[in-house]
């Protein structure tokens, strides 16, 4: 039911990232939604890979963990927050496949049908992974802010 993911994903994201620490990520989350409200699904999945991307930069930066703004991907970027002990260690042991589940969600997505050159056929990008895309990048990111407890 959409009702149930606006009220469960999308409300907490943005209420989220609705801080002056987040605006940009918030920026990017609000420009993935109007892509996504239009049919500009290749544009939408690549606005939730860099509203991620910049979750996780401003967290690392709020956290003090050094990173390159400049080359460090999402999957460098959680790396570090692991490292750092974002989620727990005894959850980390726990949940061993979390931060593959993490880093296995939006940026494939986006690489495989917005994100890279397609060559001479056009890849499409559904409705559905697009929706898929966008409420992914919307769990991981109150997950992850919430971790920080930066806010």
């Amino acid at each position: 039911d959409s009702t149930l993911v606006h009220e469960n994903i999308t409300k907490p994201t943005l209420t989220l990232l609705h801080n002056e620490k987040f605006a940009g990520a918030n920026e990017e989350y609000l420009t993935a939604h109007e892509h996504y409200r239009h049919g500009r699904n290749k544009e939408c999945l690549t606005e939730c890979l860099k509203a991620f991307e910049s979750t996780l930069k401003i967290i690392c930066t709020e956290k003090g963990w050094e990173f390159n703004n400049e080359k460090d991907t999402s999957r460098k970027l959680i790396q570090i927050c692991f490292q750092n002990g974002l989620v727990p260690e005894y959850v980390q042991n726990q949940f061993t496949s979390l931060q593959n589940l993490i880093e296995s969600g939006i940026a494939p997505i986006r690489n495989r049908v917005g994100g890279h050159g397609q060559g001479q056929t056009p890849i499409p990008a559904s409705n559905e992974i697009t929706r898929y895309g966008l409420n992914l990048t919307g769990t991981n990111i109150i997950y992850l802010v919430e971790q920080s407890k930066i806010l």
